[in-house]
């Protein structure tokens, strides 16, 4: 192979992996290397690109600004590009970005400001006579995907601007999409409770979220948007720092942590200053953003085919370790998927001890192309566990051995299923499968199912060792001789145990059918369910359509329902619960009114309290005729504040007007 050929074949190599990455980043949500990875495949393009110039190809990743365009969503062209910004992982860039924007503009003086770079989704919004009228994704930069239905659900994105305020008749609007690290947690629980695998990442949950078909699954996933930019025809605005003020000043979410620097001095303070400082934030961050303030000056800079001249991002490296990968064992869930875990000698990563880490499954391993005994990378940046990124083959020994997945399952020995489409591998044999049967035990007894907090793990193996429980019914069977036998066991934790398994009887309808394990019915859909067919004998059977008529369920919930109880075995299941005693019928609560003190107003509940829990105080506020909302908004009347509540509400409930409270206030109300 000649020289010039060798150049070509790398070149498309190269081409081929970023696109690969691309699509998976951008229609698929998913991040299979760090930002850095990519950055440094997208560099090395260019230089090569640069270098041998007769090879560079109309459809490169070098001649556009992104990914590519979903077919879901209608293609909106972009009003102006959405150009991406320039990367830079280390502080001497920044420095020579400084000289080349001294050079450019010369003797003229010019300042920057700098903002923390959310780990989100770019989008655009267009306001038209001061209400919303379109929302895009960045897409490819010069076009992207119009979810203006999925925007409309986040509230921090007005759709009307105040009234009483400023502003030019059609204009533009740049921000960021964003999942709270609480929101995230929140979402990954529930799909634990439904057995799917966790996100990976707030950002991919947010991007996911938005190319959601269903407006009302957005809407639930509670998504955040902070705006950063205005563009349009003849603004009354001559610095991007009017910009942030005017944007806050008509009704739009500004993040209050942007600062104005005089000097690169001051922006590498600020960098340092937040390098720790953004851990603390309820969002995730990945870098800072600094632009040029003057836009006169910013004209006068302009931009190249992809980036501008007047903005660079810097971006905190994620925390990485090299370490040897020991082996790679098989986890197997409550649903029978199976998931490779890659076990490490001990390695300190962003302050913790790692030993272990995700390989998600057999496609991440064929990629990494990962083998016993290498020296891989581990990376902590935004996900729930620790992810291997990649192998140091420079220290892979010769005689290592190419990986191969499992075909039987790891606990049973039944053969391995794979669904199309699907990533992960099932064991089938739920009946007679280990794991799979703790799994279920463990969750039934869960706090916001049954909540058998008498019971834990360990004294599951045991009575699952012991053959006293294979199914949740069988532990309503247990009596005093076989739980005292067990080990670590008395009179008195006999008793308790005993105790805890009979009260859980008065658990409600909700819980009942939430612990019995139904695939995809979390929590939230439970109650759903349980509102709407009011006992387990009419869900049980409720046809598909019944099913999907009732809001937010969906057709892979309603075919789950209609499996499940199909089922002989989970007959059988259901009609031992119900000899057990448990409640499958609804309980209906008569509302009960004290009085309507509070009869027209509006509170939110925030914090932790003396004399109420929370859900007390929210009872209280209902009976005494008040209605409780879930956000800060102009509708909100009374912020009731009580300990550890987040300062974001507070400034949030002062900008709108909103009185704060205290709990002894709250109490002064209501006894009046």
């Amino acid at each position: 192979m000649s020289t010039e050929e060798a150049i070509q074949k790398e070149l498309e190599e190269l081409r081929e992996k970023i696109n690969y990455y691309n699509d998976l980043y951008y229609q698929q949500s998913i991040s299979e290397i760090s930002d850095y990875e990519f950055d440094m495949l997208l560099e090395k393009l260019i230089a090569l690109e640069k270098k041998y110039p007769q090879f560079r190809t109309p459809d490169s990743p070098t001649q556009r600004v992104g990914g590519t365009i979903t077919k879901v969503f209608e293609t909106v062209e972009h009003r102006y590009p959405m150009l991406s910004l320039a990367n830079s992982y280390s502080k001497e860039d920044l420095v020579d970005f400084d000289k080349r924007v001294a050079k450019l503009l010369g003797s003229e003086t010019y300042d920057y400001i700098c903002e923390l770079k959310f780990d989100g989704v770019a989008i655009s919004l267009t306001y038209e006579n001061g209400q919303l009228s379109q929302a895009v994704t960045r897409g490819d930069g010069m076009r992207g995907d119009n979810i203006t239905a999925n925007a409309r659900t986040i509230r921090t994105i007005p759709l009307r601007l105040k009234k009483n305020m400023e502003f030019p008749a059609l204009f533009e609007v740049r921000g960021e999409v964003l999942m709270a690290k609480k929101e995230f947690q929140r979402i990954n629980l529930e799909r634990e409770d439904i057995g799917e695998t966790p996100l990976a990442n707030p950002r991919n949950a947010t991007s996911g979220t938005l190319k959601m078909q269903d407006s009302t699954v957005v809407s639930q996933r509670r998504l955040n948007c902070f705006l950063y930019g205005m563009l349009g025809e003849n603004l009354p605005i001559q610095s991007h720092q009017e910009a942030l003020e005017k944007l806050n000043q008509i009704g739009f979410n500004i993040s209050p942590t942007y600062r104005k620097c005089k000097d690169i001095t001051e922006v590498l303070d600020y960098i340092n200053e937040w390098e720790t400082k953004r851990e603390t934030l309820p969002v995730e961050t990945d870098g800072i953003v600094i632009k040029v303030n003057s836009y006169g000056q910013q004209d006068r800079l302009g931009a190249t085919a992809k980036s501008p001249r007047w903005a660079i991002s810097y971006k905190y490296k994620a925390e990485s370790a090299q370490t040897l990968l020991k082996d790679v064992i098989f986890q197997v869930g409550r649903t029978g998927s199976v998931t490779p875990v890659a076990l490490l000698k001990p390695v300190q990563l962003a302050g913790t001890t790692v030993k272990r880490a995700s390989l998600h499954n057999a496609n991440e391993i064929k990629r990494l192309n990962i083998r016993i005994g290498d020296q891989v990378y581990v990376e902590k940046g935004g996900e729930i566990i620790p992810k291997v990124t990649g192998v140091n083959l420079d220290l892979r020994k010769e005689d290592s051995v190419p990986f191969e997945f499992i075909t039987n399952c790891p606990e049973c020995g039944t053969l391995l299923e794979r669904k199309p489409g699907e990533a992960n591998h099932y064991c089938p044999n739920q009946n007679n499968c280990p794991p799979q049967i703790k799994g279920r035990i463990e969750h039934f007894i869960q706090r916001r199912a049954m909540n058998i907090d008498s019971l834990g793990e360990k004294t599951i193996e045991q009575l699952f060792k012991n053959q006293l429980v294979k199914t949740p019914a069988d532990l309503y069977k247990l009596n005093f001789d076989q739980v005292f036998q067990l080990e670590g066991f008395k009179q008195q934790s006999t008793n308790k145990l005993l105790k805890g398994i009979s009260d859980s009887k008065k658990m409600p309808f909700e819980n009942v059918l939430f612990a019995i394990g139904i695939r995809y019915v979390g929590r939230t859909v439970a109650e759903k369910l349980a509102r709407q067919f009011k006992n387990i004998d009419n869900l049980a059977k409720a046809s598909f359509l019944e099913l999907t008529a009732v809001p937010e369920i969906g057709e892979r919930i309603a075919w789950s329902v209609n499996n499940f109880f199909e089922s002989e075995d989970n007959k059988h299941y259901i009609e031992e619960l119900k000899k057990a005693g448990l409640n499958f019928e609804i309980e209906e609560k008569e509302e009960i009114r004290k009085s309507n003190k509070l009869e027209g107003s509006t509170f939110l509940v925030s914090g932790v309290f003396q004399s109420y829990s929370r859900d007390g105080i929210k009872e209280a506020i209902t009976e005494n005729g008040g209605k409780v909302l879930s956000s800060i908004s102009s509708k909100l009347n009374f912020l009731i504040a009580g300990d550890k509540m987040g300062p974001a509400k507070k400034v949030k409930a002062e900008k709108l007007g909103v009185k704060i409270i205290s709990e002894e206030q709250f109490t002064e109300m209501i006894n009046r």
